[in-house]
């Protein structure tokens, strides 16, 4: 197992528009297809955020998550995880409508920890809504993937791990270049790395062009790997992806030319321990 690769495909986000790349999904059913299209390609996990079909504006609406969820199902046996970072909720309600994704029995759910400048926004997690998060996904066997943009969260979640917050193994997403987190630098990601608890799982994004240099490091240093529109539209400079499938049959080549072999839905299960559902 420790020569497998996990690949992830983040197919859509909440920021990237097809005024930016006509390929960007918006629909349940184009992001369901993208997704399915990465699954074929050597993804063995989705990222699904849900956008306004008819606006491509960011949603975040149970019944368009359920629809997403519904139709990968349908068509294959991909790990589906689902957002709950809801920057476009608010209201004194809206962590708990963050967590309605939950609800839904996906096989993973982001968890972030720590608020942060993000971009041109406040991404605001006080750590008692990390807490309620990983209760609830603990509570609805859940896998999380716990998102970090910088070293503060990882010494967070490690505390929460110690109290039990996790099944384990914990799973960690280094988020790395995201605008003002910690930046996609050789030497950042070796200290984000260096940070983590031994028994942990983890995997590497880079956004826009950090994104080929991060995972290219991320396979060398034994771990797992994510692409994405979320993440990133083009090939090279100047040449916009035609899918994330593209991007995933890419990282898949990558992967494989490195010496790693691109792990199946049951092996990432297997090295994830997310059991199939009964």
């Amino acid at each position: 197992m420790e020569n497998l690769i996990i690949i992830t495909a983040a197919v859509t986000g909440s920021n990237p528009t097809k005024k930016m790349n006509p390929a960007v999904p918006y629909t349940p059913r184009e992001i369901a297809d993208a997704a399915v299209e990465s699954h074929r390609a050597g993804a063995a996990i989705a990222h699904v955020h849900v956008r306004d079909p008819d606006t491509g504006k960011p949603a975040f609406k149970r019944e368009l998550f359920k629809e997403v969820l519904d139709r990968i199902r349908d068509r294959c046996d991909m790990l589906v995880n689902l957002t709950t970072s809801g920057f476009n909720l608010h209201g004194p309600d809206a962590g708990d409508r963050r967590l309605e994704p939950v609800s839904l029995k996906p096989d993973m759910c982001s968890l972030d920890l720590g608020s942060m400048n993000f971009h041109d926004r406040v991404f605001i997690n006080p750590p008692q809504w990390s807490e309620k998060a990983a209760a609830c996904m603990l509570a609805n066997q859940v896998k999380p993937e716990i998102e970090v943009f910088e070293p503060g969260h990882i010494r967070q979640a490690v505390d929460l791990a110690k109290r039990g917050s996790f099944a384990p193994p914990p799973y960690f997403q280094l988020c790395m270049g995201v605008p003002w987190g910690i930046e996609a630098s050789v030497e950042s990601l070796l200290f984000m790395k260096n940070q983590l608890p031994p028994d942990c799982r983890w995997s590497v994004l880079g956004v826009g062009k950090a994104q080929l240099p991060m995972i290219t490091m991320g396979i060398l240093l034994g771990g797992n790997i994510r692409v994405g529109f979320e993440d990133n539209l083009f090939v090279k400079k100047g040449v916009p992806a035609k899918s994330n499938a593209e991007m995933v049959a890419m990282a898949a080549d990558l992967a494989t030319r490195l010496g790693r072999d691109v792990a199946s839905v049951d092996q990432a299960r297997q090295i994830l321990g997310i059991p199939k559902a009964s």
